[in-house]
């Protein structure tokens, strides 16, 4: 294989070099494999990525070897790539947006195998319009206790009158992401999701938790609220895991819950194409989705 390739995304064609190197050892998936994937999954991808202040991880030597988070864009990124500055204490950072098929690959060629993306888009970063529940589970709970409790949370956010999507992390849990109108504050988004999670808590103490350290967790699932918070971020539907069998955080179908062989790292960069190709996108009218969250908050109480 040349250690230079290109890859085409949309009317542009990015070099990757260094083409060759594996980057997911258990598949043995090289940087053109990772670029290549990114390519082909854009049309679904960008749509939830466009206008959302990216943060990098990188890792130069491939999966299972040290990484490192980018936030403000390199000087070397070429002009075309978008950028938006958000303010940060003491100063600024210049983000990268994911507006493109050719961003998303170009990053892929400077080793980032996962893009984490804002809830909040960069024209309006203090009004988020995603609310994020990430369940967080030990390693020895069975993954059909953490299905249980997204369908769970699922029925809570449904009787706020907020639409639930559910996604899986690549790692071992799943994101419940809840699309709102960019009407509230991140003071009222991050309280409406941390009296939801003490809700649901309070309802399940022996499994659940909302605390933070895994000192204090003793076995139970975390049902984490932070990324719903200025400058927080994650994991960006369809992007790659850090992992050496190279699995995709993928969005569900609600239905797909119930289904007991789920397995949150069952698609890879291998298997998620087909998956788009022959069912599309489950999230594609999520944006649509989105409610009010003051409504929501009020019957919350």
């Amino acid at each position: 294989m040349s250690e230079t390739a290109g890859v085409r995304a949309g009317r542009r064609t990015i070099d990757i070099t260094h083409a060759g190197r594996v980057m997911f050892p258990d598949a043995g998936l090289t940087k053109l494999d990772l670029a290549r994937y990114y390519a082909r999954v854009a049309e679904a991808m960008v749509p939830h990525t466009r206008g959302r202040p990216v943060t990098m991880q990188t890792f130069p030597a491939g999966a299972g070897a040290k990484g490192y988070v980018i936030k403000q864009a390199p000087g070397h990124f070429p002009d075309w790539i978008p950028r938006a500055r958000m303010r940060k204490k003491g100063g600024s950072v210049d983000h990268v947006l994911i507006d493109d098929a050719a961003t998303l690959v170009y990053l892929a060629g400077q080793n980032v195998i996962t893009p984490h993306v804002w809830p909040a888009r960069a024209d309006r970063p203090d009004r988020p319009d995603r609310l994020i529940f990430d369940l967080d589970p030990p390693d020895a709970m069975p993954f059909a206790q953490v299905r249980a409790v997204a369908r769970t949370l699922g029925d809570a956010l449904r009787d706020l009158g907020l639409e639930p999507f559910a996604m899986t992390t690549g790692s071992r849990g799943l994101h419940v992401v809840a699309p709102v109108r960019r009407s509230a504050t991140w003071a009222q988004a991050r309280a409406f999701a941390r009296a939801l999670a003490n809700r649901l808590v309070s309802e399940n103490r022996s499994t659940l938790t909302t605390a933070r350290y895994r000192s204090q967790r003793r076995g139970r699932l975390f049902v984490d609220t932070g990324r719903t918070t200025y400058a927080h971020h994650a994991a960006a539907p369809y992007s790659v895991r850090p992992r050496a069998n190279a699995p995709v955080a993928t969005p569900l179908r609600w239905e797909e819950l119930d289904d007991a062989r789920l397995d949150p790292q069952g698609w890879t960069i291998e298997t998620l194409p087909r998956r788009l190709e022959s069912e599309g996108d489950p999230w594609h009218r999520l944006g649509r989705r989105a409610r009010s969250l003051e409504p929501a908050a009020r019957r919350l109480g």
